[in-house]
């Protein structure tokens, strides 16, 4: 946002007695603008309205230092010296306020607080010394942590005859006693709460003590600020502000049309926005979100792409300029310009990194790569591909055998190819040739997913499975098979040697390098980890090591029966 969006936010807080928003706001646009005196001005006032008159002090500094022939800044510099009870700084800078502005009354009725608080004795509760006393004395050093008892304090320094209101609170006895020695009847000590106790805040023993509020009639009050600081306005800022404000009662109006589908009505709340103020990226992207409604979506990018010029030129919010881009993109998205449209996507997420966009470009990719394959299809080619693979593999040239299936699948995918489950189950027989039985078996899956009563698929599986000495389970694949088909010989081979392969680990005719080995795969697979961890499994095993003849009653259990059969099969246990 610029320094005037957040100055009149300041403002406009400040007027409504939000004085910590106010300082908030002037301090972003102090941010931005850094060389402006009227912003530290406005900041000083709006510290002072907090009693934060240290701060107001040091901004008031800066802006008579910013602009010293400016009779407002010493007009503020004044009222913080008050604040902090340094009547005489006070007074002499009311004193320089004048020289610039004769005539100025706040000026002049600043001087007359001063000069009439030097008159007056001395406040004893604002001299440092009742600090120090304070911060020596435990008791004391206790109740200076304490925020409740703090605006207590600081109300009393300001105005000593406030202290008729406090004096039922023990602390502001305990406070008399210290600083001036004055011992009054009061509860114990012990009345006093520390600090830490209730989470921090102070209570006596039978109500909360609140501070009351400050009488408007009180002896030595500190001048406050004027209403708002929008006084420290330029005419031209005033007419500025007042176009604003149209423009902003514009936009609601467009807001409103928009809600009811009135697109054109819309429009033209938002021309008049434009034309009124220039400084709110908003009604641009507003005017876009109309016309992607409408379907004019050149219209709408040419929109969002001003919204986001005009937001680095303000430095507008990070999630402004990230909705304008999101915009761009789905009417991008629209116009089938689908990499343009990710390309924004991308940009977008850099300024603001939001779920809604996020979704819009996975969802946006993923369209784009659908589209790239529906284009690349060509059923012609793939059967090309499909025969260059055939002869490779004749020829031991696996991997191209590999490349070739793999591009006949993406040329006939199996979307479009029934026969795709094919391609997979020669895959697998690829990469069962090349030894890369993890990738076979990927293939084979893909071709019993495809194809679920195809015999070779299970075939192709069980032969990878096997290799990998998971004889287990490549007993299971070949059973599927030969569910399919019974007389199978190639699935009843494969079956048998798998047999033969746990019978020889079972009956110890493997050598130990090969159990180690088969163990240590087998402790690999997630199901056989979860068998072992099985607290039930495990009081069984135990049983087994313990007494073999009484944990054959674990044996009549069909579920405990299985588990034991998968880790003989795996290698894991060994029936003697």
């Amino acid at each position: 946002m610029s320094a005037d969006d957040l100055k009149a936010k300041g403002n406009a807080a400040f007027s409504a007695g939000n004085f910590e928003d106010a300082v908030k706001y002037f301090t972003e646009a102090i941010g931005v603008d850094p060389s402006n005196h009227v912003l530290y001005s406005n900041r000083s006032a709006a510290h002072a309205s907090l009693k934060h008159y240290s701060a107001a002090l040091s901004d008031a500094k800066k802006c008579v230092e910013l602009k010293p022939d400016w009779a407002k800044g010493y007009s503020r510099l004044g009222a913080a010296y008050y604040g902090l009870t340094d009547f005489a700084e006070a007074a002499e800078a009311y004193e320089k306020g004048l020289e610039l502005d004769p005539s100025n009354e706040q000026l002049k009725s600043g001087l007359s607080e001063a000069h009439a608080a030097q008159a007056r004795p001395r406040n004893p509760f604002a001299t440092p010394e009742v600090l120090r006393k304070l911060l020596m004395d435990p008791r004391g050093k206790a109740l200076l942590e304490q925020p409740d008892f703090m605006r207590m304090f600081s109300d009393v320094q300001t105005n000593p005859s406030s202290i008729n209101m406090y004096l039922h609170d023990p602390r502001m006895q305990l406070l008399l006693e210290i600083a001036l020695g004055l011992k009054m009847s009061r509860p114990s000590d012990t009345d006093v709460p520390h600090p830490a106790a209730n989470g921090g805040a102070a209570h006596s023993r039978h109500e909360e003590t609140k501070p009351a509020p400050a009488k408007a009639e009180a002896a030595n009050p500190a001048p406050e600020p004027e209403a708002a600081p929008d006084v420290d306005m330029t005419d031209e800022e005033r007419g500025a502000a007042a176009r604003k404000a149209e423009a902003l009662k514009e936009k609601e109006a467009g807001n409103e049309a928009y809600k009811k589908k009135d697109f054109e009505a819309a429009i033209l709340h938002y021309d008049k926005a434009l034309e009124l103020y220039q400084g709110d990226m908003t009604f641009l992207t507003n005017r876009a979100a109309v016309f992607f409604e409408q379907g004019n979506y050149e219209k709408c990018i040419a929109d969002c792409d001003a919204a986001v010029e005009k937001g680095r030129e303000l430095r507008a919010d990070f999630k402004l300029i990230g909705k304008a881009l999101s915009r761009k993109g789905n009417a991008l998205v629209k116009l089938g310009r689908l990499d343009d449209a990710i390309s924004v996507y991308n940009k977008s997420l850099m300024e603001h990194r939001n779920a809604d966009t996020l979704a819009l470009l996975n969802k946006t990719e993923k369209a784009l790569k659908e589209k790239r394959e529906r284009e690349y299809i060509d059923m012609g080619l793939a059967e090309v591909e499909r025969e260059k693979g055939n002869t490779a593999f004749k020829e031991q040239r696996y991997p191209e055998a590999v490349q070739a299936y793999q591009e006949a699948l993406k040329r006939g995918p199996p979307t479009v190819n029934p026969e795709a489950y094919k391609l997979y189950s020669n895959l697998a027989a690829c990469y069962t040739k090349l030894g890369a039985y993890p990738e076979g078996i990927k293939a084979a899956d893909k071709c019993i997913e495809l194809k679920p009563d195809f015999a070779k698929g299970y075939s192709r599986k069980g032969t990878l499975q096997y290799f990998m000495k998971e004889y287990d389970k490549a007993i299971e694949t070949y059973q599927k098979g030969l569910e399919l088909e019974p007389d199978n010989a190639e699935l009843q081979d494969g079956l048998q040697r798998a047999i033969e392969a746990i019978s020889r680990f079972a009956s110890g005719q493997a050598s130990a390098e090969e159990v180690k080995e088969r163990q240590a795969r087998s402790l690999a697979d997630p199901e056989i980890q979860g068998i072992l961890k099985d607290p039930i499994m495990q009081q069984v095993l135990r049983d087994f090591q313990e007494d073999p003849r009484g944990a054959q009653k674990h044996l009549r259990t069909p579920e405990i029966m299985a588990k034991i059969n998968k880790l003989v099969a795996a290698g894991i246990i060994q029936v003697k």
